[in-house]
């Protein structure tokens, strides 16, 4: 039979049509393969209202989807007799209401509660704002209930449990469900749906890794681990996801890294500096002496400006150890030498107080100090503009406002860094291209063991302050179960009444069905009606615009607000030394490094100051790892106990929060993983990196997030 073919392309879809002698007409659809770049709108469900939900996440095309990773797992576990469940944990109980269901308003809150009964007891179940679950409710009906376990006053209750059907319990039974981060309006089950259609008509052949290095470092295919990062089969599927993932996140940092290295050590520095007159004059006016670990940071610093080469210095120092004071005598030498100085930190909060620190030290020395963050008006940032281009401003302090376009630098001879963790290789990359091979001095108070900072800072030279200042009192610590949860406030109460403030960390920024952690929103509500009337609670979190959030960290800076409860979004960028208490919720749900981060917000006066570590989960595990923080203020010691203890598992179903702005890998608990991507990148040249970006399109888009030297 002779047939005629004819191709057309309608929605996306190539056509191909056949016409046989009959002249009947047969169509076969051939769908076109679904590429990375391609918008969300060509997955089948997503519409435009659903466009702009996914937006608010920072998703806009098919990669961003599919790299946007879940942030835990729910495993749905055997129904459990109601006298066997255990504070903190999360359980499946199942039985018949004890009592009629009851609504509660409670200050914003829709409380409702009552009690589910099996052969084995009975146990309280509450659930938040969700007054519409009374119309299910009903007498002599057996429900599946999953949800956490908490203790209060002396009583265990199920809060917040998801009902399950019959048929939804035995289908989820032991199976890995993939739970996402989530923007009002947008369901768990609406992404899900998504990534599993994307995953079903994306193009995702071809591997970056030649199998050589996939089987050295026992790594599985980039598609496989792809589809098993959002659908795992089981645990160990997972495993193997993650640590392909996590080896390709560190493989591509390290190669930038490892070619701006290469590219600009040891390069010749057009700022010779000379002459030290004014540091050694503020240090003499200072009203303390440097600690001998400032001391050693300074005469490397020193030894580097007046050396023929570009310096490349990492000042790594605990939370307190005095690394701003080494940054002001580093610019002042620079201003006295003829040249322009800038520093750049994380939030417009902190610019603003470190403008106020700068000038304070630096008033004597005649020397002109301005502020450029983002939230200023048009004509004070022009203002701010000439006098950068003309030279009348000696140091600049700021925020990425000092890396925009419009910005010019007359003579920018040192660019500071404040912590580095926040800005990552590429923005510090733009800085130094503000001025002609500036010296680059960059700090953090990130406490990474000295191996890691080896490989995750390889283009610097490193000094560590590592001894504190003598007039810090140590903190004093204690890791406490939800029972201790009364005392506490009591405690919180008497310190507001001595004039002091406090923190309030939570986990989490609103409640959802599939987390359990004490969230910030309804947490405020709750302990405003607790503590006295008098006392001023506010809330911040990362969801807030920037300039409510400065507006809230301002006024507690200010001492306007007595208790602020937080997400992370505090752990840089706010010095308050009146805040003398921080009390961590859900304490288990974070990384211990990142909780002596969060710890570094107190303890800033001359006042004692406290932290309570809560957990909600008072297993001994549990406990006995963050009793590592109730025995020790030592930041470089907690650093390296977090590495001996976080083993391959920890993470299964805890998204810890990543360092130096990696999507899923985790400098600590991934320490292993690190080294062997670091070997495997420095087998790599340029010409190396340049062939391999010819063959794999986007490659060159991952590599340049970190540096682009390497194609210019």
């Amino acid at each position: 039979m002779i047939w005629r073919l004819k191709f057309s392309m309608v929605d996306s879809r190539y056509i191909l049509t056949l016409y046989p002698l009959n002249n009947k007409v047969k169509e076969k659809v051939c769908v076109k393969n679904m590429q990375l770049s391609d918008s969300i709108r060509e997955i089948k469900g997503i519409g435009e209202k659903s466009e702009k939900l996914f937006a608010k996440l920072g998703i806009s095309t098919v990669e961003e989807l599919l790299f946007f990773y879940p942030r835990e797992y729910e495993i749905v576990e055997n129904i459990r007799p109601i006298n066997e469940v255990k504070e903190g944990h999360i359980v499946v109980v199942s039985g018949t209401l004890g009592s009629k269901p009851r609504l509660q308003y409670v200050r914003n809150l829709k409380i409702v509660s009552t009690f589910l009964r099996d052969a084995s007891g009975q146990l309280e179940v509450t659930w938040f704002n969700m007054p519409f679950i009374m119309k299910t409710l009903r007498m002599g009906t057996r429900y599946i209930m999953r949800g956490r376990v908490i203790n209060k006053n002396g009583r265990y209750r199920l809060q917040q449990p998801k009902l399950l059907s019959e048929e939804e319990y035995h289908k989820l039974l032991k199976k890995l469900q993939p739970v996402y981060p989530l923007t009002a309006g947008l369901t768990n089950h609406a992404v899900s749906k998504a990534v599993g259609s994307a995953l079903k008509e994306v193009d995702l052949t071809g591997d970056y890794l030649p199998l050589e290095m996939r089987k050295k470092y026992n790594l599985i295919l980039r598609k496989q681990a792809v589809h098993a990062i959002h659908f795992p089969k089981d645990k160990e599927e997972y495993m193997q996801a993650r640590r392909r993932l996590v080896f390709e996140e560190f493989f591509f940092f390290a190669l930038a890294l490892h070619q701006m290295k290469q590219g600009k050590h040891q390069k010749p520095s057009p700022y010779e500096m000379n002459t030290f007159e004014l540091p050694e004059k503020l240090m003499d006016r200072l009203p303390f002496d440097l600690t001998d670990g400032q001391k050693r940071a300074w005469g490397d610093i020193r030894q580097d400006l007046t050396s023929s080469v570009v310096m490349n210095r990492l000042i790594q120092g605990d939370v307190g150890s005095g690394k701003t004071i080494v940054a002001v005598l580093a610019l002042l030498a620079c201003v006295e030498n003829g040249h322009q100085g800038a520093i750049m930190v994380p939030t417009e909060v902190l610019a603003e107080q470190h403008l106020k620190t700068f000038q304070e030290y630096l008033g004597p020395f005649d020397i002109r100090v301005d502020l450029l963050v983002g939230s200023m008006t048009a004509s004070q940032k022009r203002r701010v503009y000439e006098a950068l281009e003309m030279g009348m401003t000696d140091i600049v302090i700021g925020t990425h406002a000092l890396i925009q376009e419009k910005v010019h630098y007359k003579d920018l001879a040192l660019v500071v860094t404040d912590e580095q963790h926040r800005f990552g290789v590429r923005q510090r990359e733009e800085f130094s291209q503000k001025g002609l091979e500036p010296h680059m001095l960059v700090m953090s108070a990130t406490p990474i063991p000295r191996t890691l900072a080896i490989i995750l800072y390889g283009d610097l030279d490193i000094s560590v302050i590592d001894v504190m200042p003598s007039d810090r009192l140590p903190i004093k610590n204690c890791v406490v179960g939800t029972s201790y949860r009364p005392k506490a406030y009591e405690f919180i109460e008497a310190q507001v009444r001595q004039g002091h403030q406090v923190y309030i960390i939570c986990p989490m920024v609103e409640e959802s069905e599939n987390m359990e952690a004490e969230n910030v929103t309804d947490y405020t509500d709750t302990i405003k009606g607790i503590l006295s009337p008098s006392i001023r609670v506010e809330c911040l979190h990362g969801k807030m615009k920037a300039g409510a959030k400065n507006d809230i960290m301002e006024r507690f800076a200010a001492g306007e607000i007595d208790v602020l409860v937080s997400t992370t979004v505090i752990e840089v960028g706010i010095n308050v030394p009146n805040a003398t208490v921080m009390m961590v919720e859900n304490a288990e749900r974070f990384g211990l490094a990142q909780l002596h981060q969060l710890r570094g917000r107190v303890g800033r006066g001359s006042a004692q100051s406290y932290c309570i570590f809560m957990a909600g989960n008072s297993s001994r595990e549990t406990m006995e790892r963050l009793n590592i923080l109730g025995g020790s203020n030592d930041g470089f010691y907690v650093a390296e106990q977090d590495l001996k203890l976080r083993g391959p598992g920890d993470l299964f179903g805890i998204r810890q929060s990543g360092e130096l702005n990696f999507a899923l890998a985790d400098i600590y608990q991934d320490a292993g993983i690190l080294k062997d991507a670091n070997e495997a990148a420095a087998m790599y040249t340029k010409d190396d990196i340049l062939n391999l970006c010819k063959k794999y399109e986007g490659l060159r888009k991952r590599i340049m997030a970190y540096t682009d030297d390497i194609f210019l």
